[in-house]
């Protein structure tokens, strides 16, 4: 029988600390992307997904992202009377039914593995996502959408993957690849952040995953990896020493990383671009500023 994928972990226990002093107060998952918090975009790519159920692993002072899914009455009832129809639509899309979310603590920061395996007794025997709301994509159709869709065919372990220079290897963890089949890659294993020349392929794995409920029981072991952290990859590595299936997928879209200053800038200028609403203006201030530059120079 084939299984469907509806559960989606939310690892967002980290600190934020590359964006303070703005995360001091405020949790980097809802810093504002044009007009919508990092984690909008995260919730919104799973619903496209299929996914019914939402599990967020936090950590003290991130009760603000909690507030962020919950009603507000107050505000709808102003909107309402304010006629602004509109605004009130958008400001109900971000709420989340009662039981569809759920939050775990993650107590101490172990690493991606050890947030996942918090989740495990929400997960229980089933196939699950796991989605970095960190890691943006803009695409047509939305990249874990795609995974799900390669899910449904393989029914194995999938990464969502992409190329990258030998350069920025050790920034990731890169696919060790058995056979390169196009958008689906199968794989001899995963080599966690290798040094200068060590990396088996260029192919990286990014921030969305389809797992096996596997990976959590290899999790269980807490075995500690690189940066003596309980790395997610070292699970999905055992788990095909043990015979099971990982692919990689290389998804059709466009990846910001969102937890740098310089690829959350990229991304807001991205996203503004692709708004009717916003082109036309911003474009017009991006080709002066860059008139302006080439003058000075």
């Amino acid at each position: 029988m084939r299984k469907k994928v509806t559960k989606a972990i939310f690892p967002v226990a980290g600190m934020g600390t590359r964006f303070l002093p703005a995360t001091k107060s405020v949790p980097k998952e809802i810093m504002t992307l044009v007009d919508r918090p990092l984690v909008q975009y995260a919730i919104d790519e799973a619903r496209e997904a299929g996914i019914k159920e939402f599990i967020f692993i936090t950590s003290r002072g991130k009760g603000a992202l909690e507030d962020y899914f919950d009603n507000a009455p107050a505000l709808e009832q102003e909107l309402r009377k304010r006629g602004k129809d509109e605004l009130l639509e958008i400001l109900k899309s971000t709420n989340m039914e009662s039981g569809e979310i759920a939050y775990m603590r993650q107590h101490k920061p172990l690493g991606l593995g050890h947030a996942v395996w918090c989740a495990r007794r929400l997960i229980a025997n089933e196939p699950f996502a796991v989605i970095l709301p960190d890691d943006v994509i803009a695409a047509e159709k939305s990249c874990l959408a795609q995974m799900v869709e390669a899910f449904e065919e393989t029914q194995g372990n999938i990464v969502a993957a992409m190329d990258v220079p030998d350069h920025m290897t050790s920034s990731y963890g890169i696919l060790d690849v058995k056979e390169d089949m196009g958008s689906i890659v199968s794989t001899n294993g995963m080599v966690e952040k290798p040094g200068p020349g060590e990396a088996p392929s260029n192919l990286a794995v990014i921030g969305r995953y389809i797992l096996t409920p596997t990976v959590l029981q290899k999790l269980n072991s807490k075995k500690t990896g690189t940066g003596g952290e309980i790395q997610l990859t070292d699970a999905i590595a055992d788990a095909i020493a043990d015979g099971e299936d990982v692919f990689g997928y290389r998804f059709k879209g466009q990846r910001f990383d969102c937890g740098s200053k310089s690829g959350f800038l990229q991304a807001t200028v991205a996203f503004a671009l692709a708004r009717d609403d916003l082109r036309d203006d911003l474009w017009a201030y991006l080709n002066d500023t860059v008139h302006s530059h080439k003058a000075a120079q």
